[in-house]
């Protein structure tokens, strides 16, 4: 009840909510519609043919459709989930001197990837629905990004008579894992509950909220190696870079059908 009322003063509130007010909308077929500048699309008519999505306001954390009668072909997707997060940058190599007896310059750390992004939460205000044959809500979280790997070490130069060869440097740290973000929440009012309840156990209506995956640890960097010398001169070989850790995998968002 609280949402019906916030969405009814979000329409009567002008110019504050941006919104978009159709009488009817259709998307073609493996067409797609993106529902930008605004997070709000009422529409007395909804048609959406196969393979075509409509994609929401990600910029939003929350976003509302009021359809009067919506009306779905196959393989239809409304598209509200996280955006994964990017790859962490890889740590540059060390370098390998040019001279004689010089130790190598060691690898830099990777840095953490990003996270993924909480999926966006859908109100969903439906008189009628017909699905003639899938509709997919995708509310999962975004993935988390993967740590950056670690540069590899530069190895010690050669020795001589006088010196002993450079030694090898360290490998960088991996880059630790983003986050997954957590998956969206989904609030269907409709005029007959069971009737989207029977779309969902006749899988013509399927719901995704999991929560996004945990971004993996980059790979450390490997060691320089030793420079080598005349009668055993050598130099020793740097330490392999740290492994970091994974993310953590974002939380399943919940999904609520109710009456008008």
């Amino acid at each position: 009840m609280r949402a019906i009322v916030l969405l009814v003063v979000m329409l009567m509130s002008g110019p504050l909510f941006s919104q978009v007010r159709v009488s009817k909308l259709v998307i073609k077929a493996k067409e797609t519609y993106h529902l930008e500048q605004s997070d709000i699309l009422v529409a007395d008519t909804l048609i959406m043919l196969d393979s075509s999505r409509l994609v929401l306001n990600k910029l939003k954390p929350e976003n509302f459709l009021r359809i009067k009668v919506a009306r779905f072909g196959n393989h239809c997707t409304i598209d509200a989930r996280g955006i994964d997060g990017q790859a962490g940058r890889n740590g540059t190599h060390g370098i390998t001197p040019t001279g004689p007896c010089l130790n190598g310059s060691p690898g830099k750390d990777g840095t953490r990837g990003l996270d993924g992004t909480k999926a966006v939460s859908l109100f969903m205000y439906l008189e009628r629905v017909t699905v003639r044959g899938q509709l997919i809500i995708d509310l999962d979280g975004g993935k988390g990004g993967r740590g950056g790997n670690g540069g590899n070490g530069g190895g010690g130069s050669p020795g001589t008579m006088h010196c002993y060869g450079g030694n090898g440097a360290n490998g960088g740290k991996a880059g630790s894992g983003g986050n997954g973000g957590n998956g969206g929440v989904l609030t269907v009012t409709i005029t007959r509950p069971q009737t989207f309840k029977d779309l969902i156990l006749a899988k013509k209506v399927i719901v995704k909220n999991l929560g996004g995956d945990a971004g993996a640890t980059g790979r450390g960097g490997y060691h320089g190696g030793a420079g080598l010398g005349p009668s055993k001169k050598n130099g020793k070989d740097g330490v392999p870079g740290d492994y970091s850790s994974n993310g953590v995998s974002g939380e399943k968002g919940s999904f609520v059908i109710q009456a008008n």
